[in-house]
């Protein structure tokens, strides 16, 4: 009983522990969930000081007066709030953040999910056009990990291959133990 009981614990504390966000709870609190990018894409001034939960990929950082303007461009997010579908996106956004985040760092391909206050439009050069961005004020940023490819090393039991020196029969298997 006392076992059973124990896995149910340590299953429920490990379970909980997984729904954290990385976003903190007071500023998921403001935003307005309601608010899609396309919809903020197509009138930012008419959501005008309203929070906004938004993923995506850094395109550029440049550094300002203010503090470090991001270019991202959007993606959709998981339940865990990260970035998903990282060829997909509906559009770029510029997001200010009051201070220095180091441009090594937040640098191009690197994937965010940020809290920010929308503050209107900024139309900048884009290759040839001029773009209409969102353009936010940064509340809460998380970098998310670099994900490195995994390597698969085809040898990993033996230095002479994953079937060691017998070959794909193993050693379990002598063509002259019968006799």
């Amino acid at each position: 009983m006392r076992i059973g009981l124990l896995m149910v614990m340590a299953w429920a504390v490990l379970w909980s522990g997984g729904c954290a966000h990385v976003i903190s709870k007071e500023v998921l609190k403001q935003v307005n969930r309601e608010l899609s990018f396309d919809q903020l894409r197509k009138d930012p001034a008419s959501y005008r000081g309203q929070t906004v939960l938004l993923g995506g990929v850094v395109v550029n950082a440049t550094y300002r007066q203010e503090g470090t303007l991001l270019e991202i461009y959007q993606t959709d997010m998981d339940w865990t709030e990260k970035p998903v579908n990282l060829d997909v996106s509906e559009g770029r956004f510029l997001a200010l953040y009051e201070g220095f985040l180091d441009s090594e760092i937040y640098k191009k391909g690197r994937e965010v999910t940020l809290a920010g206050i929308v503050k209107g439009v900024k139309t900048m050069q884009l290759g040839e056009i001029h773009y209409h961005y969102p353009y936010l004020l940064i509340k809460e940023i998380y970098l998310w990990k670099e994900e490195k490819p995994q390597v698969c090393d085809p040898t990993p039991w033996y230095p002479w291959g994953i079937w060691g020196p017998w070959g794909i029969w193993g050693p379990w298997y002598y063509p002259y133990w019968r006799y």
